[in-house]
């Protein structure tokens, strides 16, 4: 079984192949069974969120993640998420790889909202709020300039520091790029607007947003967890990851609650946007809302695509030998 750390899991997962290879999967279509959701600890001692999603092709690859997610884990200066990805043969369940699960996440997170912007934001969208400085908003520039002309980004996160290192690494990335200090004219200056967050109170509100804006929300991932409030879904053209998000986020339980949002008013799943059955954005001055709570489709994509990378890179490798 090979071991992929997290430099050689993200040398396997460039952008420009590993939206691609999303696409395709969610085209091709695998069997993901409702990832399985655990509280550990309590929030006097720190809880944190364990969560197990498996996904697999019949006469393909299976893949199981586990994600650990302690939000508090900042205070100690420490990463809120941890992960792990085992990569199997689906027919005879024999390990192949050992794989970076944090470098799986995040990237295939990044590519899974540039691929929904493929068919949600405007073509000229050249604006980038990105709402957030961890560890998947730090990609999402990167991500969005794949798909769309990405030009200026700025960037909001509570954390004023951890905002400005974003904006260097930016700038040194080819991007021009600021510090947004008023969160509401940052969101009415985008073309695109996504959020990477943990927070559990709205940040992005309705009124804000302008004529042709998509909206990118990825970080709620359980119904205490909200990015934008109950209008943001009210102004917008509603787009989900997967039927899950209805279950799982607060930024689509609380308007479907309030009846700002019915269900019958999503208009599409991504893999219905992949697959041509539906056209996405319909004209330049809607607004669309994507939000994405992750699949484990998508960690079997990625997972595949640098399980491959590695083999290809060792066979050439031995190619290029010299013959004793």
């Amino acid at each position: 079984m090979d071991t992929l750390n997290a430099p050689d899991t993200a040398a396997g997962l460039p952008f420009e192949r590993l939206i691609p290879a999303l696409h395709d999967l969610f085209v091709q279509g695998c069997t993901v069974p409702m990832r399985h959701t655990h509280v550990v600890g309590t929030p006097a001692t720190g809880a944190g969120t364990v969560l197990l999603m498996p996904a697999w092709q019949e006469g393909g690859r299976m893949g199981v993640k586990t994600v650990c997610i302690y939000p508090d884990n900042r205070h100690q200066g420490l990463p809120g998420l941890h992960s792990v990805y085992v990569l199997f043969d689906a027919t005879t369940g024999v390990p192949l790889a050992l794989l970076d699960g944090d470098g799986i996440t995040s990237r295939r997170t990044a590519a899974a909202s540039a691929l929904a912007a493929k068919f949600l934001s405007r073509a000229d969208a050249r604006r980038l709020l990105v709402v957030g400085a961890g560890r998947v908003a730090s990609l999402l520039p990167q991500a969005y300039r794949t798909v769309r002309p990405i030009e200026d980004v700025q960037v909001w996160d509570i954390d004023t520091a951890l905002a400005t290192q974003f904006v260097e690494r930016l700038r040194g990335q080819g991007f021009r790029a600021s510090l947004a200090s008023d969160l509401a004219t940052a969101v009415a200056d985008a073309d695109i607007v996504s959020c990477a967050t943990l927070s559990t109170t709205p940040l992005i509100h309705g009124a804000w947003l302008q004529a042709g804006t998509h909206l990118d929300l990825i970080g709620s991932f359980t119904p205490t967890m909200r990015e934008s409030d109950d209008a943001c879904a009210g102004v917008s053209t509603v787009f989900v990851d997967t039927q899950e998000a209805m279950m799982k986020s607060g930024d689509l339980l609380s308007p479907l609650a309030s009846g700002v949002l019915c269900q019958e008013a999503i208009a599409a799943d991504l893999a219905t946007l992949c697959r041509g059955q539906h056209p996405g954005r319909t004209c330049d001055d809607e607004i669309t809302l994507f939000k994405s709570v992750g699949t484990a489709l998508e960690d079997l994509a990625a997972a595949s695509l640098a399980y491959d990378a590695r083999r290809a890179g060792a066979a050439l490798n031995r190619a290029e030998r010299p013959s004793p």
